[in-house]
């Protein structure tokens, strides 16, 4: 049976192959252009986009697994109602979606509310899921390393509530896991919700504290100007974009993404080591 992988070319897409492949699944990938992929030859490649129906029925043909990753789009919502209906149409009765940590809480935050949304449509269709619901990733600051070490600044406002930030290998590696459990299921298992997060709970200063241990120097933490964070994105983004990110930034500061009780030791059992942290990830960069 075959296990069908989603933006299977970006970060987290990339970590889920090579955790399944190195419990030697059978995987196929959906990308728009083959010739760029540069994925493990052991990767069944196929081309196809999610506004394209034929060509997600031709990739879906023979997949008893899929994991859903849509990335962060004005048409978010469209690509992933599309692709659980033709799912639903092609006979695929086991999903994993990529969701996000507190849809509900961050409303107004136009990438949050559609995954909240896909979730609720996933739950309405009855489709046997698991929706993973990741933090804000630790290795989103590889973009910012260069203001930290060359500046001596941590730009990104998040806040003193705290948010448990996730290691996106750690996040691979869980979808691993839980496609393969479904995959390996005689039956469709039921809808199961699972919350993606770190070993600590991290605010700006904390974030800000760690570096200066890791690179022996003073870094101190910007702090919470989201209209600065906003005109700082509309450099290299779309102007929708950077604001969509400014008001997650400005929930970063009012509600923090903090772990329920258990989440962190679940996590701890599900991969049979301790999560990665903030500190391994600064650490690693120093180095």
């Amino acid at each position: 049976m075959t296990i069908l992988v989603t933006g299977a070319t970006g970060r987290i897409g990339r970590h889920v192959i090579d955790q399944l492949l190195a419990r030697d699944a059978d995987v196929r990938a959906l990308v728009r252009n083959p010739a760029t992929a540069n994925l493990p030859a052991r990767v069944s490649v196929v081309q196809g986009d999610l506004f394209d129906t034929d060509s997600l029925r031709s990739a879906f043909s023979g997949v008893s697994t899929l994991f859903l990753l849509n990335a962060v789009a004005a048409d978010e919502f469209t690509q992933a109602l599309i692709a659980l209906n033709v799912a639903r149409e092609t006979g695929i009765e086991r999903v994993v979606y990529l969701s996000v940590i507190h849809g509900d809480l961050y409303a107004n935050v136009p990438h949050f509310a559609v995954k909240f949304a896909v979730e609720r449509a996933i739950e309405q269709m009855g489709m046997p899921a698991t929706i993973l619901r990741p933090a804000y990733f630790i290795d989103n600051d590889i973009t910012i390393k260069d203001v930290v070490t060359g500046h001596g600044v941590y730009p990104m406002p998040i806040g003193s509530k705290g948010l448990a930030m996730v290691d996106a290998r750690d996040i691979g590696e869980i979808a691993a896991i839980e496609l393969l459990r479904r995959e390996q299921s005689s039956i469709p298992l039921p809808l199961d919700h699972i919350t993606l997060v770190g070993p600590d709970t991290l605010t700006g200063a904390d974030v800000a504290g760690i570096w200066t241990e890791v690179l022996g120097r003073p870094i101190a933490y910007a702090g919470d100007d989201t209209a600065r964070f906003e005109q700082t994105l509309r450099q290299f983004s779309p102007g929708w974009m950077a604001f969509d990110m400014r008001l997650m930034a400005e929930r970063f500061q009012s509600e923090g993404m903090i772990p329920a009780a258990g989440e962190v030791e679940r996590l701890t059992a599900l991969l049979g080591r301790p999560l990665r942290s903030y500190r391994d990830f600064a650490a690693e960069i120093a180095a």
